[in-house]
């Protein structure tokens, strides 16, 4: 946890307070009412905290509010989703998850992904899941991993399929596996951790576990970073070694990633790809 911002605390906490009608959360104002807003007591009661605390906060002295105080104050106040995630920051605590996607990928990010034409491109949830790619990237990958949905779940997810998928092993140099793994791994871990280990997270995490032993030793070591960037090589079967710079956007709630693979410019890699993109996936399909 990080220091509290006392000060902005409690101006943030007034003034939600203040622009709160009694009649937004079911209540009467009454004739005499001279409080701008709701009274401090009565989002005291709705948060199911005491006003004392609740003054002390807004009078910047107030103790560290817990997790559990500060989702109960965001609801009395009726925070969105960003002003929720500001009080946490403002108390030292990290943000919860916001809301997932889930499989449904956004319009914004669909254009974007048809215009990539230069480029091999992907969109990922951050469990691992391909939810879309652009032309190029399906000539590159051909069906290593289609793009949900599937029938089967599991099928789309790209981390369930380094680890189970032989094809997926041959499309990367032999000595590159050791890294790809961890790559993987570390990345789901923190995904798991931003998610609060929903039931999907656990159910993936479990199935992987169950079905690679490679897999559960490396989740053991309990590494964890989010992939942005690193340099990857594919073996391709027409054209042979790729040396790719990866590249890893995020949108706001981080729950759908875009995935850009560039090649240094004149590079014989920016040659084979632009190779791939004229001759598209009908010549060069991995089998």
């Amino acid at each position: 946890m990080n220091p509290m911002d006392r000060r902005e605390l409690a101006d943030f906490i007034r003034r939600c307070r203040h622009r709160l009608q009694p009649q937004d959360v079911g209540l009467t104002a009454g004739p005499r009412r001279r409080t701008p807003g709701m009274r401090r007591e009565e989002v005291a009661l709705l948060a199911g905290m005491s006003a004392d605390y609740l003054m002390r906060l807004e009078q910047a002295r107030g103790p560290q509010p817990s997790t559990q105080v500060l989702r109960s104050l965001a609801h009395a106040l009726r925070l969105d989703d960003d002003e929720r995630d500001h009080l946490y920051l403002l108390t030292g605590h990290r943000p919860p998850a916001g809301r997932l996607a889930g499989t449904h990928v956004r319009p914004g990010l669909l254009t974007l992904l048809d215009q990539l034409t230069a480029s091999p491109a992907q969109v990922v949830s951050d469990l691992g899941d391909l939810l879309a790619q652009n032309a190029l990237a399906e000539t590159l990958f051909g069906d290593l991993c289609p793009a949900a949905p599937h029938d089967h779940e599991q099928d789309h997810n790209i981390v369930w399929r380094w680890f189970h998928d032989p094809r997926m092993r041959a499309s990367v140099p032999a000595e590159d596996h050791d890294y790809c793994s961890r790559l993987h791994v570390a990345d789901l871990r923190a995904a798991v951790a931003r998610r609060g280990n929903d039931p999907a997270a656990e159910a993936l995490v479990e199935r992987l576990r169950a079905g690679s032993p490679e897999f559960a030793t490396v989740w053991d070591r309990h590494e964890v970073a989010v992939r942005r960037n690193s340099r990857m090589r594919l073996q391709h079967p027409a054209v042979g070694l790729l040396e790719l710079d990866f590249e890893m956007l995020l949108t706001p709630a981080e729950d759908q990633r875009l995935i850009l693979l560039t090649a240094p410019p004149g590079s014989p890699t920016a040659e084979y790809l632009d190779l791939l993109r004229v001759v598209g996936k009908e010549s060069f399909q991995l089998s």
